[in-house]
């Protein structure tokens, strides 16, 4: 029998930890069909605890048990990709970065100063945008994409402005695909990315977009997008789009990456 006088203070964190990773997880799913199948689970565990606890029914409370034990593992297929999204997110936290850098080496000026090997990026992607040339441009910030760069066909060339317009022609065979650029160099293309399922994704945004938003909302990478409907440029950022960019705001974005 259940006395107040057993509740202490553990008991309180206990409760507060569970309602804050509950609250958690539906804010994560929230925005995905997934969120149904979470409801789903709680409603079936609701059940589950009236069936053990209050009515005491033990051949109902068997099967459910059964249930669970198979269910466990087909949660881990169903929500694969949302499990993925919250590690990265955890491992991507401001806090858990400052202190794994706590442990690595100071990086060398000449990798913090990459930035300056971005600018032919912005040209690039102006010229694209006036001759109305998709393209889709992942910079690697402080998450590492290495699973998506072998993905794709190496390229390991300095960032250029001429190579960038050339991969991304019309008739070129990387032309579909997502350039990832890490350390200063484009590492990759014709790379395939995660696409976003959100529902906040404009209607006339097209496959590049919700592979843009993808990639940002899994990862803390940059991703730019040029528009091969209508030549407006586009950059995915911390799971939230920035539309309709100028030269200016774009080249803003890279430098503070």
């Amino acid at each position: 029998m259940f006395s107040f006088l057993d509740f202490s203070i553990v008991n309180v964190i206990d409760i507060f930890a569970v309602a804050c990773i509950l609250y958690y997880a539906y804010h994560l799913l929230q925005r995905s069909r997934s969120v149904y199948v979470f409801v789903g689970v709680l409603i079936f565990i609701y059940i589950m605890l009236l069936v053990n606890q209050v009515y005491d029914m033990p051949m109902l409370s068997s099967i459910m048990k059964s249930l669970t034990n198979v269910g466990i593992f087909c949660l881990v297929v169903i929500f694969q990709a949302d499990i993925r999204k919250f590690f990265y997110r955890l491992g991507s936290n401001k806090r858990v970065m400052k202190l794994v850098h706590l442990f690595q080496p100071d990086v060398p000026q000449s990798k913090r100063n990459a930035t300056d090997l971005y600018m032919p990026i912005v040209m690039a992607c102006m010229n694209m945008s006036r001759t109305k040339v998709g393209a889709l441009i992942v910079i690697e910030r402080e998450q590492k994409l290495d699973d998506l760069i072998h993905d794709g066909d190496i390229i390991d060339a300095k960032v250029n402005q001429r190579l960038i317009e050339n991969i991304f022609f019309k008739n070129s065979p990387l032309h579909d695909g997502a350039m990832i650029i890490s350390e200063g160099r484009i590492h990759s293309a014709g790379c395939i990315l995660p696409v976003s399922h959100s529902y906040d994704i404009p209607k006339d945004l097209g496959l590049r977009h919700r592979s843009a938003m993808g990639i940002a909302q899994e990862t803390d990478a940059l991703a730019i997008v040029v528009s091969e409907e209508t030549g407006r440029i586009a950059v995915a950022l911390g799971g939230s789009f920035h539309l309709r960019l100028t030269a200016e705001q774009l080249e803003q974005f890279i430098r503070k990456q």
